[in-house]
């Protein structure tokens, strides 16, 4: 029985009470969020052993990062030294995007090497096998595409992404739009690709039955993809994404009445001032459902830097209600990311989900905060460095550039406020009678 359908009955499982624990909050209200949709606990029944996470209303927000394989650069090795550094770097889940390789064989070796969640995304798998077999994506298979989202579940993932909004009148949206970069989602190209050259609709969508009977039975936790998210910052919350955020709504409120968890993919690249905006239209249209947004990046001329302008729009989103926040890297829109991309994606991710939490009250959030900075007063260079959301970087830094004291550092050196001002009230004390 999936936790959807132990919550409806009052029941507290096991991952709601882990997830209430790690949040501090009663496991009761864990329950009644899973059970009314606004939030999701992402664990196949098939795989035990994993480090659950709660996302959604209500929860810290939680950080994804993507690794995964390309066509170009096939390294099983690299993409487990990439879980291990996102695992490391403080991720909450990772997600294995592979389209090159053996594509199988690379997921089944990454969930075994994590106890993350791990998501997926099944149609690369269809998509990718038709290519290389058939004649192409257009000889895909509906049967195919389900198959795939099988595989993964069988397999153990515990969350899929399936861009069952990408419909034909979506497209039809789309191309009237007339925009600057399409379709920039590989998933929701693929199934355009092959809705166009078949002339029929997306059966993510047509038969979206199938789709929620396969969750079902892994308890498997469905994120309905942002196959028409914008791509640059022309494109932003414009009638195609609108469209499909509107079916993708109608889609998360029937899973929820099969008792299938589904959270809602967000758009990729957003102006500031539309960011708020777009939270609260996703959070409106879909009933609250948990929102996974990628970034949002809120500028088009960062390569090499897209990971600070996805923090600036992870940020903001998370603060004003976003619930799940996949990293972007440096080398996003460049090249395949490495472990330091990773690593450093997850760190500045991190950053901007805490600094959310803090803006939305969240339960402790600001405990670190304030003990960090007592150390700080206190001169204590070895308790900020603990404290530190990354302690390596923080003691090499500091270490590269020796003071000659043990509690100041070279910015201020003897002059450091916090310490003249400590020594004085300190000496006003030891002369008070």
């Amino acid at each position: 029985m999936g936790q959807i359908e132990e919550a409806r009955k009052g029941n507290i499982t096991p991952e709601a009470r882990a997830v209430a624990d790690a949040e501090g909050i009663r496991p009761e209200s864990v329950a009644e969020g899973v059970a009314a949709g606004t939030i999701v606990i992402p664990k196949n029944s098939c795989r035990d052993g994993v480090a659950v996470c709660g996302i959604g209303r209500g929860l810290r927000t939680k950080v994804n990062a993507n690794i995964g394989t390309s066509a170009e650069l096939a390294d099983l090795e690299l993409e487990l030294r990439k879980v291990k550094a996102a695992e490391e770097a403080g991720a909450d889940t990772v997600m294995d995007l592979s389209t090159g390789g053996d594509i199988a064989a690379i997921r089944k070796r990454v969930i075994a090497s994590t106890v993350l969640p791990v998501g997926t995304v099944p149609i690369y798998q269809a998509a990718i096998g038709a290519a290389r077999l058939k004649k192409g994506i257009r000889s895909m298979t509906a049967d195919e595409i389900f198959e795939a989202i099988e595989d993964h579940a069988r397999d153990g993932v515990d969350y899929v992404t399936l861009h069952c909004g990408v419909t034909r009148e979506a497209l039809g949206k789309l191309e009237k739009e007339g925009r600057v970069l399409d379709i920039v989602s590989r998933g929701g190209a693929f199934l355009a690709v092959w809705m166009v050259a078949n002339e029929r609709e997306n059966p993510l969508y047509s038969d979206y039955g199938r789709v929620l009977e396969i969750c079902k039975r892994y308890d498997l936790t469905v994120s309905l993809g942002d196959g028409l998210r914008p791509g640059c910052l022309a494109d932003a919350t414009d009638r195609a994404q609108i469209q499909e955020l509107v079916t993708l709504g109608e889609l998360a409120s029937a899973a929820l009445g099969e008792g299938v968890q589904a959270m809602i993919e967000g758009p990729g690249h957003v102006p500031i001032n539309e960011i708020e905006e777009n939270v609260r239209i996703e959070k409106d249209l879909c009933h609250g459902a948990p929102f996974y947004v990628l970034g949002p990046i809120v500028t088009d001329i960062a390569p090499g830097y897209d990971h600070l302008s996805s923090a600036i729009g992870g940020a903001i989103a998370a603060s004003c209600g976003a619930d799940f926040l996949c990293y972007v890297t440096a080398s996003e829109h460049l090249r395949l990311p490495d472990e330091r991309d990773v690593r450093e994606g997850v760190i500045v991710t991190r950053i901007a989900a805490h600094a959310a939490d803090i803006a939305k009250g969240i339960a402790r959030s600001g405990e670190r905060d304030l003990r960090i900075s007592l150390a700080r007063k206190a001169g204590d260079f070895d308790e900020q460095m603990r404290l530190a959301i990354d302690p390596g970087r923080a003691r090499s830094i500091r270490e590269s550039s020796r003071p000659s004291a043990g509690d100041i550092c070279t910015m201020c050196g003897e002059y450091c406020s916090i310490k003249l001002l400590r020594e004085r009230l300190q000496k006003g004390r030891d002369k008070a009678p």
